[in-house]
C-alpha cells in the first residue's frame, strides 16, 4: 500500500492488490498515507502456498479490477 501511494503521488498510476487479512491494514494505510479513498484489489488468502495455475486464476479475477483501478483511479 505505502508504495502504491508514493507513486501516485508521484503521478505514476499505481493498482494495489491485498489479500482479504489485510484489508484492514490496507485501509489504515491510505489513511496515513494521506489519500483515504486509495483504491485497492482483493484476492483471498493465502497466496504463498498455491501453484503457479492456481496463482494464474487470481490473477484473472482481479485483472478487471486492476485495469478500473488503473484507469479511473
Amino acid at each position: 500500500m505505502h508504495d502504491g501511494i508514493q507513486f501516485e503521488k508521484r503521478g505514476l498510476p499505481a493498482a494495489v492488490i491485498c489479500t482479504e487479512p489485510f484489508v484492514s491494514s490496507a485501509v489504515a494505510m491510505s489513511k496515513m498515507g494521506g489519500i483515504p479513498e486509495f483504491p485497492f484489489a482483493v484476492v483471498p488468502h493465502p497466496l504463498g502456498s498455491l501453484d503457479e495455475n492456481s496463482l494464474r486464476e487470481r490473477a484473472k479475477e482481479v485483472a478487471g479490477d486492476i485495469v478500473k483501478i488503473l484507469l479511473e483511479g
